[in-house]
């Protein structure tokens, strides 16, 4: 998350304005952006007047200039040092062919430098840029104040923000997901639509269970690999009582799973779990699920794709591990607190005091001895992004819900994967889960993002998106 960023930089410009104001504003970008460690794809001084945009042949100049680098362009930066040619900007957009993020940032005026030679209008020019981009069809992103100067430090904080908009919004646009198995059958809640989520770019690859189960059974205890991935799994957490057997099975299939994501080039994984790998392997799958969430390659449980969908888009938001949970149990009689639960799939990072364990639950159904493989933990107090993306097929769309609350360190005694949740208003956002058809499951992320991904999935894919206040 933390690699280098390029941004394609339109500095805009009116003849009649003081061309001074272009030649200071493209000296504060290539220092903001030297600061920030980013890329400018940006005009030089003698490509342009000042390495401004302003003519029809300036947009082309800048447009060939960004068609040049279109694989590197995560975003666009526009900046008007002053009122700008509202025309030139939307034309270099739409001459480069780049379908990715705009931002826009205007000057503020000094009420002292308001005469002939000093002003810039680009409050004005603002709203001229912003009219032309939307008849020209381009998605933009503003500034939480009209006017806002590049040296301060609220813009330092909005660009990070737009950054992390783009690798959310070019992330989910060739996501590829795997679905590892079908849905569990008891599990109409998980259902969702592949068409959907293709027509949005992001593509879904499947594989029989019977397959990976096949090739991890195949496998011996001295495979080279199962010897690798039994050491990994030991340094990743401790394994409690699990026997000795559970432990090389489990590993035999996170070798498996490995091959898989890499076979072919998956960002994420929906696994069948619920209860063909206990009855027919002998292993929960939820360790693997973990280690893999851990390393940025969120791993959803009963095939919930969209789930998994949920996990990485906020994950690029943030750019750490999400978890995917039940909304599962009120907490006492406090109506905004709630618990979140798993039988043991969540990433590392959420849980200080894992082990390697069992699933009670699943137990009584299947014996314990078959689900050695569930991690057990308790996530302390860190800030929540909650959140669900799903398809909703009668609509043919995909909609969104997501929020931000906190967990809390509140006594909570049982067994699992474990969080008690306050959120605002809880009761209101069940009313809404409920009432909208979405699903039981719901994905946390350790972070304060719902400004990010309202602004990526919403405004850049189009998706129908709910913000809980």
């Amino acid at each position: 998350m933390s690699a280098k960023v390029s941004l394609g930089v339109i500095i805009g410009n009116r003849d009649f304005f003081p061309d001074r104001l272009v030649s200071e504003a493209r000296a504060d970008v290539l220092a903001l952006f030297d600061e920030l460690n980013i890329t400018p794809i940006i005009l030089n001084e003698d490509d342009s007047k000042l390495g401004g945009v302003e003519t029809f042949k300036d947009a082309k100049r800048c447009s060939e200039l960004f068609s040049r680098h279109k694989s590197e362009i995560s975003g666009i930066l526009v900046v008007l040092p002053n009122f700008g040619d509202e025309l030139g900007v939307a034309e270099t957009i739409k001459l480069s062919g780049l379908d990715v993020p705009v931002l826009i940032q205007a000057y503020p005026d000094e009420l002292n430098k308001l005469d002939v030679s000093r002003r810039r209008d680009s409050w004005c020019g603002k709203i001229s840029v912003c009219n032309n981009l939307y008849q020209f069809g381009i998605k933009y992103t503003l500034t939480s104040q009209h006017v806002i100067h590049l040296n301060q430090p609220d813009f330092r904080a909005e660009l990070m923000n737009f950054i992390a908009v783009c690798r959310v919004v070019n992330g989910m646009r060739k996501v590829r997901i795997g679905a590892i198995g079908a849905r569990p059958g008891a599990f109409n809640t998980v259902r969702y639509s592949e068409k959907i989520l293709q027509r949005n770019g992001i593509s879904v690859t499947t594989v029989d269970l019977s397959e990976i189960l096949g090739r991890a059974n195949r496998l011996t205890k001295d495979d080279v690999a199962v010897k690798a991935h039994l050491e990994k799994i030991n340094q990743y957490a401790p394994k409690g009582l699990t026997p000795d057997e559970a432990m090389i099975q489990i590993a035999k299939l996170d070798v498996v799973l490995n091959q898989f994501v890499e076979e072919h080039d998956l960002d994420a994984t929906a696994i069948q779990c619920w209860t063909s790998l206990q009855k027919n392997y002998g292993c929960n799958v939820c360790t693997s699920m973990s280690i893999m969430s851990e390393n940025m390659l969120p791993s959803a449980c009963e095939v919930d794709v969209t789930g998994t969908l949920t996990m990485y888009a906020m994950q690029l938001a943030s750019g750490s591990p999400s978890a995917l949970v039940d909304w599962n149990n009120n907490y006492a009689d406090d109506p905004n607190k709630c618990v979140l639960f798993h039988c043991g799939n969540w990433a590392k990072s959420f849980l200080p005091d894992i082990e390697i364990s069992n699933a009670p639950i699943l137990g009584t159904s299947v014996g314990v001895e078959n689900t050695f493989g569930a991690l057990s933990g308790r996530t302390p107090a860190m800030p929540l992004t909650y959140g669900r993306i799903s398809t909703d097929d009668p609509k043919g769309i995909v909609k969104v819900y997501m929020g931000e609350g906190m967990l809390t360190d509140d006594a909570l005694n049982t067994f699992g994967n474990r969080a008690v949740a306050e959120i605002p208003n809880l009761q209101g956002l069940m009313n809404y889960v409920c009432k909208n058809g979405f699903e039981h499951h719901v994905v946390m992320n350790a972070s304060k993002t719902v400004g990010i991904l309202k602004e990526a999935l919403g405004n850049y894919m189009g998706w129908e998106f709910y913000e809980h206040n």
